[in-house]
C-alpha cells in the first residue's frame, strides 16, 4: 500500500525521515532467516532467503501467530522456532545466528517490550545477521516498542531490514471487557504474508548484509519511562471449578505458579501476560484485581476502533 513520509526521531537519538506503510497486519515479533549469497551474471551479488529462524517471546502466542504469519509470505526456506517464552529461556544456550534471516517478535506492555523479553532477547548473538523485528499490542499504542527491539537487534549484531507493530488480543481481554477480540483475526494474517512478500522482494535487491542500510522505525529515544508497580498483582485461582491440571503453571513465562493443595502463584513474579487466564480449561484463573479491572474497563470503552498494522521496509 502507499506509504506516507513523516519525520520522527528515531532510537538513535537523531531525526530521520521515513515512510509508513499501512497494511492489516497484526502483532509482532520474531524473524531469524537464513540468507545466501550468489553472485549474479552481471557481478552484483544478491542475497536468497535459504531458512528462517522465528525469534519470539510470546505468552499469548499472538506474536507467534504474526511471525509464523510472515514466515510464509516468504517461502523457499527451511524454518525453525526459537522459543523464548518459557522460563528455562532464561538460562539456555543460543548459538550465535549467521547465515539466516531472522523474525523477531514480541508484545508491548505499556508502550514498551517486557523486561522478561528484554533480558532473554540479550542473550541472543548474530553477525550481520538480517533480521525482520515486529511487535504486537493490544490495539492501544506500540509507543517506543518497536524502536526498542530494533536497538536490541543491532546490539545483538543484527541487520534489520524491515519492522512492524501488529495487533493481538489485549491481555486483558475478557467477554465483560472486550479488546481486540480474536486478533490476529484472517485479515491481520493475510497481511502478516503480505508483509513477508514484500521483505521477500526487498531481500532479493540487497546486497551483502553488512552493507543493510540502518532501518528507521516509529518511537523515540530515550524510550518512554516504564510504569512502576506500587503493589504485587496476579490472577488468582477460583478454587471450585479448578481441577489441578497444571496448564497454568505450564504456561506461565516466568514460573510464578505452583500446583500443590492449591495453585498457588508468586505475586513479585507474575507479569501480569495473564496467559494463565486465557488457557485455563475451566475458566478458574480470573483476574480480580479492582486496579486491573479499571484499565480492562477503560481500554475496552475508549480502544474500540480498530487498528490495523504498520510495518517499515
Amino acid at each position: 500500500m502507499g506509504g506516507r513520509a513523516q519525520t520522527k526521531r528515531d532510537g538513535l537519538g537523531s531525526k530521520h525521515r521515513y515512510s509508513m506503510y499501512t497494511s492489516p497486519s497484526r502483532s509482532v515479533t520474531i524473524t531469524l532467516y537464513s540468507l545466501f549469497c550468489v553472485r549474479m551474471g552481471c557481478g552484483v551479488r544478491k542475497t536468497k532467503i535459504r531458512s528462517i529462524t522465528l525469534v519470539y517471546f510470546s505468552p499469548t502466542r499472538t506474536s507467534k501467530q504474526i511471525v509464523e504469519g510472515i514466515a510464509k509470505g516468504i517461502p523457499g526456506g527451511s524454518i525453525r522456532h526459537l522459543d523464548l517464552t518459557p522460563p528455562k529461556a532464561k538460562r539456555q544456550e543460543v548459538r550465535e545466528l549467521q547465515e539466516e534471516l531472522a523474525i523477531i517478535g514480541a508484545p508491548v506492555y505499556g508502550g514498551r517490550l517486557p523486561r522478561d523479553a528484554v533480558s532473554r532477547l540479550q542473550r541472543l548473538k548474530a553477525k550481520d545477521t538480517p533480521a525482520v523485528v515486529v511487535v504486537v499490542y493490544g490495539n492501544r499504542a506500540y509507543e517506543d516498542a518497536l524502536v526498542e527491539l530494533r536497538d536490541l537487534a543491532v546490539e545483538a549484531g543484527f541487520k534489520p531490514v524491515a519492522g512492524g507493530a501488529f495487533i493481538g488480543e489485549h491481555s486483558y481481554h475478557t467477554d465483560e471487557t472486550p479488546i481486540a477480540r480474536g486478533r490476529p483475526d484472517a485479515k491481520d494474517l493475510k497481511n502478516a504474508r503480505d508483509f513477508g512478500q514484500k521483505i521477500r522482494e526487498k531481500m532479493r535487491n540487497l546486497g551483502r548484509p553488512k552493507d543493510i542500510p540502518p532501518l528507521q522505525v516509529s518511537g523515540t529515544y530515550p524510550y518512554r519511562e516504564r510504569g512502576h508497580r506500587t503493589e504485587a498483582i496476579a490472577p488468582v485461582t477460583d478454587e471450585e471449578p479448578c481441577i489441578k491440571c497444571g496448564t497454568c503453571a505450564a504456561v506461565c513465562p516466568s514460573a510464578a505458579i505452583t500446583i500443590g493443595t492449591l495453585v498457588m502463584t508468586e505475586q513479585d513474579l507474575c507479569m501480569l501476560c495473564c496467559a494463565c487466564v486465557k488457557n485455563c480449561p475451566t475458566g478458574a484463573r480470573i483476574m480480580e484485581h479492582p486496579r486491573i479491572k479499571k484499565i480492562a474497563n477503560w481500554l475496552s470503552a475508549n480502544c474500540r476502533e480498530r487498528k490495523e498494522a504498520e510495518t517499515f521496509i
